[in-house]
């Protein structure tokens, strides 16, 4: 009987599937034959020619006869062509021309038609799921990926280049040579070029942009073109805490998902897609219900410049990740399920033409323009957005004045220590915090909450606004270190609420 099965798996969403591939080779046919079956995807069905040409270019031989291929469970539509591999090594095992023991072992691997190995996305979540399952699993893969088995410390990882070298992984003198050796994770302070130093003025809203994060609160700007909106927005990376270490697994997984091959995520992401993308690509989808910006901004930041401009039913996709922190994405018979733990921070002009209110320009939009301009944003998903600020233009004299700028490295100080008196309080920042847990977590002496009730009443505040200012004035509380939430932080926080849907 000329049978092998091999390991391997596919990612499904964010999960793994594990998968088995049969081969059977019926030597006795009169016509060569070679057949894929359960339920493979197109880019699999394909593999037969890379596969067999793989093959004879590797300096084997194809099997005469009928090979069947086998994808087991074959109730379940398989997608992926690191299934390449693995098919191979099946084959070469079921025709006797490999004879190894490769129970223990996981294959991924795409292949040329010359025999050579390519990455393939996925692996950093193929690797992790399997491995914490499996302890003594060992694995082989490309080595286009080698550096993404980085977070792999207990099972061994060969990573080849040729469909040749897998007769060397089972050879005890050469198999050391073929070990994945990706350098090691900097987790020291990762630099950028971007500094809140660079910014003149703008103080209100520097002081906006370090409570949003250290408290990971969402941040709306409007102000006119020119006013900075965008330079705070870009600079705010540089004041966020570090990454943990299961943030960059969680954040690695995704981009590995998404293709971004041999990448370990070291830093936290900045994603500012064009406002003419579409849902798709914001949300996640497509044919192989691919991860979309918000969760390639999981654990960053998501910035939208020019918010109202995105379509309407970009912007209302937003409700779910922004909050629930994950993403469901439906297509046929596949549900794929991505975190999305991502700050919104987001910027506008006042009305269309960006001049309204503007000290230096005339606006020219009729209040008909403005007032419907916006709408584009509707009151739900303003209500997810904690801070909200009016960004005016600097004035040129001030732009020439000689005053030394707090740097981004003083504001991440203060930012870092009171995101630690949160995790260490709550388990969470206080941005993300739900009605329950506010209850549970911000208390207010008596003088502090009727200041607040009168407050909310001159300004005819919703639930869902003094929750805002809740967390808001606990976020300006921790970065001064303080355990009781002072009358000060409350009337702080009341500048932070805008003028929308409160």
């Amino acid at each position: 009987m000329k049978y092998s099965k091999v390991n391997s798996a596919y990612v499904s969403g964010f999960e793994v599937k594990p998968i088995i591939v049969e081969v059977d080779i019926n030597s006795k046919a009169t016509q060569q034959i070679f057949k894929i079956v359960g339920m493979p995807s197109t880019a699999i069905l394909e593999s037969q020619k890379r596969v067999f040409s793989a093959i004879r270019n590797s300096g084997f031989t194809f099997p005469n006869g009928n090979v069947t291929v086998n994808l087991a469970p074959s109730n379940i539509k398989k997608q992926g062509t690191h299934f390449d591999l693995p098919i191979a090594v099946s084959i070469l095992l079921a025709s006797k021309q490999l004879n190894f023991d490769i129970n223990n072992y996981y294959i991924f691997g795409e292949i040329g038609l010359n025999g050579e190995i390519r990455g393939v996305p996925g692996i950093t979540l193929l690797l992790l799921d399997i491995a914490n399952k499996n302890k003594n699993t060992k694995f082989i893969i490309p080595k286009e990926n080698e550096e993404e088995a980085v977070f792999i410390k207990n099972n061994d990882v060969f990573v080849i280049e040729k469909l040749i070298d897998i007769i060397n992984i089972f050879n005890i003198e050469k198999n050391k040579m073929y070990k994945a050796n990706p350098k090691k994770i900097e987790y020291e302070k990762v630099e950028s070029s971007l500094n809140f130093s660079e910014i003149k003025g703008q103080y209100f809203a520097k002081r906006a942009a370090e409570i949003a994060a250290a408290g990971f609160h969402n941040l709306l700007m409007t102000g006119s073109p020119g006013s900075g909106k965008t330079m705070i927005a870009r600079r705010i990376p540089t004041i966020l805490p570090e990454m943990t270490h299961e943030e960059m697994i969680e954040s690695t997984k995704i981009y590995s998902i998404y293709g971004f091959l041999n990448k370990v995520i070291n830093k936290r992401p900045f994603r500012s897609p064009h406002h003419s993308a579409s849902t798709a690509s914001i949300i996640g989808g497509g044919a192989d219900s691919k991860p979309g910006e918000v969760s390639l901004a999981n654990n960053g930041i998501l910035f939208l410049d020019e918010f109202p401009e995105f379509r309407t039913d970009v912007i209302e996709s937003l409700r779910q990740p922004l909050e629930d922190g994950f993403v469901t994405i439906s297509r046929a018979k596949l549900i794929a399920t991505y975190p999305a733990k991502f700050m919104l921070v987001a910027a506008q002009n006042p009305c269309p033409c960006g001049y309204y209110s503007d000290n230096e320009h005339e606006c020219s939009c009729s209040l008909n323009q403005i007032l419907n301009y916006n709408k584009k944003v509707s009151g739900p998903i303003y209500d997810r957005i904690d801070i909200r600020i009016k960004v005016p233009r600097v004035k040129i004299d001030e732009m020439f004045v000689s005053s030394s700028e707090e740097t981004s490295q003083a504001i991440k100080k203060r930012v870092e220590k009171a995101s630690l008196i949160q995790i260490k309080r709550q388990g969470k920042l206080n941005g993300k915090l739900d009605q329950k847990e506010i209850k549970k977590y911000i208390k207010l002496d008596s003088k502090v909450e009727s200041f607040l009730k009168n407050g909310a009443k001159k300004f005819k505040m919703t639930g869902r606004g003094i929750n805002r200012i809740l967390k808001i004035s606990r976020t300006i509380a921790d970065l001064k270190g303080l355990e009781k939430i002072t009358i000060e932080d409350i009337a702080e926080a009341f500048q932070f609420r805008g003028d929308n849907n409160i």
